[in-house]
């Protein structure tokens, strides 16, 4: 039932037939209230400032937009020269409050613990560190301690109480251009331009997708959002797909009886559902993403931490 929900939104926002978009209208009174009120929060919002650089890496849209890859990209690019630590909210977790997930590499909690997202930047990113917190300022405050030099901010853009550097992203061709819940924007969509980076997919950013150890039978089993737009970057050699809602994940019963219903002979998943199967004894198909971000774009982020570290 979860499933079918997620995929009819998701349809609607990217995907729109006729009865969504008959359903999209219907609820604009709706969109207009609350992307209203989320319009007021931004602009009365009381902006906390620290003494470190923050670099907030979030969309307006919901569904993948890349933060998550951007994210490590920025992360691996800065912590050779500085302590950085990577702040999020953890969707997904087991657990409550502020946790230090990894600390400069060193793996403090399960991935149960953490949620998906916050393992694979503490995984690829191993000499920064990774605090997941609702509460986004007391994040913050636990890197300072830490002895950070460098915050990066995932999802950051409508945590409007914080002083930071913003880069938004968008995807490409997205269909649906109001607020929820009638469309997938989390504030009106020309609030985006209040960036200092605003970027959209292939202008600026683009990702560039392989596969680690192919098959020739491979079934796709993803828990991600909008896991369609894997699509374009599926290989060949995959006979069937299954999906859940974001941040869900299959057990290793349920990826065995898939192999044996599909007759296949691995599993072919994303790096963020792989991680939350690390140890299982599966035959495993890496759909691995490197994240191109261009140097102009990474020259107006360097600019802003020396300019940071000047003041």
């Amino acid at each position: 039932m979860k499933e079918a929900v997620v995929t009819f939104f998701e349809n609607m926002y990217y995907m729109p037939g006729l009865g969504h978009r008959l359903l999209s209208s219907t609820l604009l009174p709706l969109s207009l209230l609350y992307a209203s009120f989320m319009l007021l929060r931004r602009r009365a919002a009381h902006r906390k400032a620290f003494d470190l650089p923050i670099v907030s890496v979030g969309n307006l849209q919901i569904g993948g937009s890349g933060k998550t890859p951007f994210v490590i990209a920025l992360a691996r690019r800065y912590e050779k020269s500085r302590k950085v630590a990577v702040v999020l909210r953890g969707y997904g977790r087991k657990s409550v409050g502020l946790l230090e997930v990894s600390r400069q590499g060193d793996i403090l909690a399960t991935v149960a613990e953490s949620g998906d997202e916050a393992m694979l930047i503490a995984r690829k990113c191993e000499e920064s560190s990774v605090i997941v917190a609702e509460n986004r300022v007391e994040g913050i405050a636990r890197a300072i301690a830490g002895g950070a030099g460098l915050v990066i901010l995932d999802d950051g853009f409508n945590r409007v109480d914080i002083v930071k550097f913003e880069i938004v992203l968008e995807s490409q061709n997205i269909p649906n251009s109001y607020p929820l819940p009638s469309g997938p924007f989390r504030e009106f969509r020309f609030v985006s331009e209040e960036a200092d980076v605003y970027l959209k997919e292939n202008s600026g950013y683009n990702r560039r997708v392989f596969c680690e150890n192919p098959s020739e039978r491979m079934v796709l089993a993803t828990a991600i959002a909008n896991p369609r737009r894997l699509k374009p970057f599926l290989p060949k050699g995959v006979v069937a797909e299954y999906y859940k809602a974001d941040h869900d994940r299959f057990s290793v019963g349920q990826l065995r009886d898939i192999l044996d219903r599909e007759r296949a002979e691995s599993i072919l998943m994303t790096e963020k559902d792989f991680v939350k199967l690390q140890d299982a004894n599966l035959p495993v198909s890496l759909l691995r993403l490197d994240m191109q971000i261009e140097e102009s774009i990474l020259e107006k982020i360097d600019k802003y931490i020396k300019d940071y570290d000047a003041s």
